[in-house]
């Protein structure tokens, strides 16, 4: 927190050059410079107590760190930037001001030269729960106006990553605003959710509705997932670890003989994230630790969509499926103690959940953790259609969250 003195009783100096008390940094300073007051003509007076200077409405330049903002999901501040990892990751803050401005970072998909579009981060931002920019960030340095007024307002902002960290990751640079004070993070809610998932998670092709078009962050919408839905009905912050064509014991592949060891979640749960090869400030997520600091009050875990191209109903290739499913509940159970754990499957065919429902069978009765559940979804219906590459359409998504919600009210409710 950034430290003001109040003079009581003393002899104070009349100062022609206005005191900066923001942390933040007026326009043009480092925000270190904040907290400096430069006298240019002295006048000495006698006073009975002076008081704190009232807030002056003046440009303050803010960096997204956890004194200013809500940090969400997988997101860390590195490099004098925040670094947006994972769908639905971001940043939430408040203030009262006439205007704001963010200016985000690119990484190597956003700056390449004649890099692929369909690769680049997508974000959104939020002004009073209102989208007010969807952008994609093509280049070094963008910055977007998401709020500007003549009058003053109280004003939240919410900033959230759209698209996967696997093709494109992102950075928020600096928060510039006209306000009173320092801008502050938003509380954290009651609640909190993780996800862990695969292209379903990460809302691939939902704002796509064509079964034969294909993969592009353009086209995707983390908010408009059965995840994400499901938070916000039940006002949960949530967190989403999830990376399109993976699975825990094989990610998808065109060909069942051959598997696909890269493409698994196990491997990287316990870091930042992945990128096949985008670097951001010459950082990749999975060579930095989560740090598990906050225990997620439900867990969901769907995984099981791509291992299904690889097991193609072999008996000993869905055996080594589940083996793989109780090692994992092992490994989230060891960070998150407590944690209500969900594990689902339906929403893109159903093959595995049997193997689903007998890893956690078998995990429970291996370790006694009776804190683990499974929840089939309802197959799609035909008049929800179909998004790029077969993927669930929006309608889809919200009828899945619409169970997923009452299935999580009711574990809650025990």
């Amino acid at each position: 927190m950034i430290k003001k003195s109040i003079l009581n009783k003393a002899v104070a100096l009349v100062l022609t050059a206005g005191i900066i008390f923001t942390g933040c940094g007026k326009s043009g300073q480092d925000a270190t410079e904040g907290s400096t007051a430069q006298v240019t003509s002295q006048e000495e007076v006698t006073t009975e107590a002076s008081t704190e200077a009232e807030p002056a409405l003046q440009e303050r330049v803010c960096p997204a760190d956890a004194e200013h903002v809500k940090i969400i999901g997988h997101a860390a501040y590195e490099k004098d930037s925040l670094w947006l990892v994972t769908s639905a990751s971001g940043a939430e803050f408040t203030f009262r001001g006439t205007k704001a401005e963010i200016t985000f970072n690119g990484d190597s998909t956003a700056v390449k030269v004649g890099g692929d579009k369909n690769s680049q981060a997508r974000v959104a931002i939020y002004v009073n729960g209102e989208r007010v920019a969807d952008e994609m960030i093509d280049d070094l340095t963008k910055t977007i106006t998401a709020f500007e007024s003549d009058n003053e307002e109280e004003v939240t902002i919410k900033v959230v990553k759209l698209s996967e960290a696997a093709n494109s990751t992102t950075g928020i640079k600096e928060i510039k605003v006209t306000s009173y004070e320092d801008i502050k993070p938003t509380e954290e809610k009651e609640l909190y959710f993780r996800f862990i998932g695969d292209s379903i998670t990460c809302g691939y092709g939902v704002d796509d509705e064509d079964k034969d078009h294909h993969f592009s962050t353009i086209t995707e919408d983390a908010t408009k997932t059965y995840a994400y839905l499901t938070a916000e009905n039940l006002n949960a912050d949530c967190d989403l670890f999830s990376f399109s064509g993976f699975g825990i014991l094989s990610g998808y592949t065109s060909d069942s003989n051959t598997i696909n060891e890269t493409s698994t979640v196990p491997q990287y749960y316990d870091k930042l994230g992945f990128t096949y090869g985008a670097s951001y400030k010459g950082m990749k997520p999975v060579d930095y630790d989560w740090s598990f600091e906050r225990e997620p009050d439900v867990i969901v875990i769907n995984l099981g969509t791509n291992d299904a191209s690889y097991t193609k109903g072999d008996a000993e290739k869905i055996s080594s499926y589940e083996e793989l499913y109780v090692d994992f509940l092992k490994k989230v159970r060891e960070h998150d103690k407590n944690s209500k754990i969900v594990c689902v499957l339906g929403l893109m065919g159903s093959d595995l959940m049997g193997a689903v429902e007998n890893a956690v069978q078998a995990y429970s009765e291996e370790t006694g953790d009776s804190n683990v559940y499974t929840m089939e979804f309802d197959a799609r219906k035909s008049d929800e259609g179909l998004a790029a590459d077969w993927h669930p359409t929006y309608a889809s998504h919200k009828r899945g969250a619409e169970k997923l919600t009452a299935f999580i009210q009711e574990l809650l409710a025990k």
